[in-house]
């Protein structure tokens, strides 16, 4: 009989994060990783000293997976900022318990909203919409702050049931939130 394949930390990080996917991040723990693999708890204990390792490490892959979704472009998407607000909410929707997972189990490491405005994935957004609105950086950086607290209050609400997915619905609102918050910078520009 060969031997078994050896079970690598990828391989178990991705097992786990289709067992929150699948069944919910309360579910995840050393047992039921092995269980998905179809191996003892060892090679799991191995790789991950503790259940809280273990969870990191799908959190990783999880988050890894989330930014790899909003980051697939439309041809579809006249703004960016928008397409990335409303896949951010058709996440919450499709991937409901990786979203729960993400943000609203704990995990979600400690970030102040200005680190991710800052943050160098967040530039280029943050040009498009300066130069698609006529705005400054610091203006399109409040745009953005707009666009994602109503995307993600969206998304929290899809993902824990307080609300349908209703993806026209979802880009009227992200739309009228850009138009308002625009006209508000511009308001201030001009002083009026």
């Amino acid at each position: 009989m060969p031997p078994k394949g050896k079970i690598t930390p990828d391989m178990i990080a991705q097992a786990g994060m289709e067992l929150v996917r699948e069944q919910g991040h309360e579910r995840l723990n050393v047992r039921s990783a092995a269980a998905a693999l179809g191996c003892s708890t060892q090679p799991v204990m191995y790789h991950y000293k503790t259940a809280a390792a273990l969870k990191a490490a799908v959190y990783e892959q999880a988050d890894a997976f989330h930014t790899a979704y909003l980051m697939q472009p439309d041809a579809a998407d006249e703004n960016p900022l928008l397409g990335i607000g409303l896949r951010y909410i058709r996440f919450a929707a499709e991937e409901g318990n990786l979203f729960r997972f993400l943000f609203q189990s704990g995990m979600l490491p400690a970030m102040q909203l200005q680190a991710l405005i800052a943050a160098p994935e967040t530039a280029p957004l943050l040009e498009i919409t300066a130069a698609q609105t006529g705005l400054t950086q610091a203006q399109a950086a409040d745009v953005f702050t707009q666009i994602f607290l109503t995307a993600h209050g969206c998304a929290c609400l899809i993902a824990g049931g307080g609300m349908a997915y209703d993806a026209a619905s979802c880009a009227a609102l992200l739309m009228r939130s850009l138009d308002g918050a625009v006209y508000a910078m511009r308001s201030e520009r001009s002083g009026t």
